[in-house]
């Protein structure tokens, strides 16, 4: 499908994969929009300066850009951060703060979106990570809210279905931007620390967020995406190895890796 005029809103577009997702639309020849907690300083799109869990905000900022272009078509939920450590470190408040960006408002958002994208038959996508299929220790937390994502998109993929909008969550492995540094690593335990350090290395050999939002942009052309999507060939294969594997084996294999 051609994307060229459409609009198209991002969450966490000021950086990593939100920003990359922004650039990649524009060189479409779409309209976009971004949303993000800092200022943004550079060319070529609009950025909202707010908190995606203020949803009286966003439903402002959502009714702005359709006053301005008549339309809204694509909703890019990327939003997020991460929080690490053993969770019995964990404090009650990070818990709540990371569901609260991860998963909430994504699926706030997401009902915000709704009635402006049946005007259009538009999409969202939903940016989830392979880590909530093949959950890791010492970022359970983290896990958990993509893992819900994913799930959330499933379920949202059937409610707006006979509106004729697609949904689809985005499942990046490790991929090199600041979200490594800008984790929150709570406690003083030791396996934790070691733990989060090797995922930090991976995460630094990883993918650039140019290559998810390559992937970000496909499911924006197809007419027909899939509910879910993964990012790289070797992640591709161990999301469909978890699916065939006792989970038992497969906890065994995460365990050795970052235990």
């Amino acid at each position: 499908m051609k994307i060229s005029g459409k609009v198209v809103i991002i969450t966490g577009a000021t950086s990593g994969i939100g920003l990359a997702a922004a650039k990649s639309f524009l060189k479409k020849g779409c309209k976009v929009y971004g949303i993000a907690r800092r200022p943004y300083a550079g060319n070529g799109f609009a950025c909202f300066q707010a908190d995606v869990c203020d949803s009286e905000e966003i439903k402002k900022i959502f009714a702005e850009v359709h006053g301005r272009e008549g339309r809204i078509d694509i909703l890019v939920n990327n939003a997020g951060f991460g929080i690490a450590g053993a969770m019995e470190e964990a404090s009650a408040a990070s818990c709540q703060a990371i569901v609260n960006v991860n998963l909430t408002a994504t699926c706030v958002l997401s009902g915000i979106a709704v009635p402006y994208l049946k005007e259009t038959k538009g999409k969202i996508i939903n940016i989830s990570s392979v880590g909530g299929i093949m959950p890791l220790p010492y970022q359970a937390m983290y896990s958990a809210t993509k893992a819900g994502a994913e799930v959330f998109s499933r379920a949202l993929a059937n409610e707006v279905k006979p509106y004729k909008i697609k949904v689809c969550a985005v499942l990046p492995g490790d991929t090199k931007t600041g979200f490594t540094a800008a984790r929150v690593l709570e406690g003083e335990n030791e396996r934790a620390k070691r733990s989060v350090a090797k995922m930090a290395r991976d995460e630094q050999r990883g993918k650039s967020p140019e290559n998810v939002a390559k992937v970000i942009l496909r499911v924006a052309e197809k007419k027909n995406p899939p509910l879910r999507i993964t990012v790289g060939a070797g992640y591709k294969l161990l999301v469909f190895l978890q699916r065939i594997l006792p989970v038992g084996l497969v906890n065994f294999v995460i365990r050795k890796l970052y235990c």
